[in-house]
């Protein structure tokens, strides 16, 4: 039923690669994420700002629930233009722009018109994850705790 994607390979202890990469990988990422003025341009700031907002109001509550990371790999024409980050692990709870600062439990790879219509309730997150509307890997199951996230946000 759920299948797991993982984008990035395993690395074994002995097996990382030298700091120099790892320096140039962490800057081409950087470039790539817009300038935080031009954020506001895209369809799904708005919604990310006030998911936000909500989760600075109850993050602690949401924290003891959700023990989890996720990151949403926001893409248009199959390249990521947004990432944002909802970290509802540690302290009270924080969303973000950009990747994740720590191991993210969850990724979603999700077209921008796909997140807009999910986060409207026009479609159902599990019949979209299951006709391919977006990718997940890690902790695949964590997605419905992330739901829950949306849903409590949505009633607000």
């Amino acid at each position: 039923m759920w299948r797991r994607i993982d984008h990035q390979p395993k690395i074994k202890a002995g097996n990382e690669p030298p700091a120099s990469q790892l320096k140039a990988l962490g800057s081409a990422r950087e470039l790539a994420m817009p300038n935080p003025l031009e954020l506001s341009a895209f369809q799904s700031f708005p919604v990310f700002e006030d998911i936000s907002h909500h989760i600075k109001e109850v993050g602690g509550q949401l924290v003891k629930k959700v023990n989890a990371i996720f990151q949403l790999d926001i893409t248009k024409g199959g390249k990521i233009i947004l990432q944002w980050t909802i970290d509802l692990k540690s302290g009270s709870g924080d969303m973000y722009p950009g990747s994740s600062r720590l191991p993210a439990d969850t990724v979603f790879t999700i077209p921008e018109n796909v997140f807009m219509e999910l986060v409207l309730g026009k479609m159902n997150p599990q019949k979209a994850f299951l006709a391919g509307k977006f990718k997940v890997s890690g902790k695949v199951l964590l997605g419905q705790k992330l739901e829950r996230v949306f849903k409590d946000w949505a009633k607000i």
